[in-house]
């Protein structure tokens, strides 16, 4: 299996997991942003993991724009999108998925060209 297919896989995973929880909470609360705050950070644990969460994201968007400045091409945007609709557990396989794209095209370009 190639990288490029395990990150599709785990985009998926990332996608269907958080949402298999987060759906159902939005169907019985609807959309109570203050209620989402209060429950995440309800204890100790919620908090260390909204917080690691948090920190993980900030970290995926510099590298994002890092790493799309150093390789070029458009689209980058989307795995940003991704971390704010669902999360880093979308974002950053989707980001490594298209990354790995980007590199393939570029190691195909070095073989015709040499």
């Amino acid at each position: 299996m190639t990288a490029k297919s395990r990150y599709l896989i785990l985009c998926v995973l990332g996608l269907v997991l958080p949402y298999w929880q987060f759906v159902p909470w939005v169907a019985a609360h609807g959309l109570n942003m203050r209620l989402f705050i209060q429950q995440l950070f309800a204890n100790r644990i919620g908090g260390f993991f909204a917080m690691d969460v948090l920190v993980s994201a900030v970290v995926l968007f510099v590298f994002i724009g890092r790493e799309s400045a150093r390789l070029g091409g458009r689209g980058w945007w989307l795995p940003q999108l991704a971390v704010l609709l669902v999360g880093v557990s979308l974002g950053l396989p989707l980001f490594l998925y298209m990354r790995e794209v980007r590199l393939e095209r570029a190691r195909g370009r070095e073989v015709v060209t040499a």
